[in-house]
């Protein structure tokens, strides 16, 4: 059977971004995509980069996101880097023709032009990142992890450059936030505003009032106490969830608590 039309691969420049559905996002007015436009315009500045999949039917069907390891919203040490933030292309119809590696490809054509170390990435088997093979078929090593499952990535240009690596501290960074319901949010994906207002409206009916927690910064990320950063649920010191959920996990995570 003959392959479709293939999607092209377009840079995503700050003007685009604010024409462009937002990771499958259509709605212009959507609260979620409204916050990321507004990230991505004020990180533009410091170097955050995207290239968009846009099929033949002018669909966006893939995504890759990238920001110097210096300002990446991951909590990561990776100076030096391009550090992918996601990647991924949801219509099954251009699935398994070698997007992905398409889009990780041109990333790291990027940082060689720019004069990078190399381009790191986390990688984990669970929602909201992509899994380890993609990277492992592009020739990035995988040179660190954290708990529970997170693997960090690097396709260095030169061997003796110094590792990537995680922050550390972990429980000790989730002791800071005290007592009670702690959630925290940031703009960088645009599905946060969502789970994070519905989480806080189901706390209300086990009687908690959550303490929300907006990340301003990449600096603020990378000091966050999971190594996806951009989101936690944390109740009395512990992590509930490190990436978004539904209100219905939520609920069953809480009645287990009780």
């Amino acid at each position: 059977m003959a392959h479709p039309q293939l999607p092209v691969l377009l840079d995503l420049d700050a003007a685009r971004a604010e024409t462009i559905p937002c990771c499958g996002v259509k709605n212009p007015a959507h609260e979620g995509r409204r916050r990321k436009n507004c990230w991505f315009q004020e990180n533009f500045e410091v170097g955050l980069r995207g290239k968009v999949l846009i099929a033949p039917d002018h669909r966006q069907c893939g995504y890759i996101e990238y920001a110097p390891g210096e300002f990446a919203w991951r909590a990561v040490n990776a100076r030096g880097y391009l550090f992918i933030h996601c990647v991924w292309n949801h219509s099954k119809q251009y699935q398994r023709l070698g997007l992905g590696s398409r889009m990780v490809q041109a990333c790291v054509e990027e940082a060689r032009k720019s004069g990078k170390l190399g381009v790191a990435v986390i990688a984990r088997e669970q929602p909201w990142l992509a899994g380890a093979a993609l990277y492992l078929a592009n020739g990035f090593t995988l040179v660190d992890t954290a708990p529970p499952d997170y693997q960090l990535f690097v396709r260095k240009f030169d061997p003796s450059s110094p590792d990537p690596s995680f922050k550390t501290d972990w429980e000790k960074k989730l002791k800071r936030y005290g007592r009670g319901l702690t959630i925290i949010r940031s703009n960088q994906c645009p599905y946060i505003a969502k789970f994070a207002d519905e989480i806080a409206e189901t706390a209300a009916e086990y009687g908690l009032k959550p303490r929300i927690v907006e990340l301003k910064s990449a600096r603020d990320a990378q000091n966050a106490p999971t190594p996806y950063a951009v989101f936690a649920v944390i109740h009395n010191g512990r992590l509930l969830a490190d990436h978004q959920i539904s209100r219905t996990r939520f609920r069953n995570i809480v009645r287990k608590l009780q």
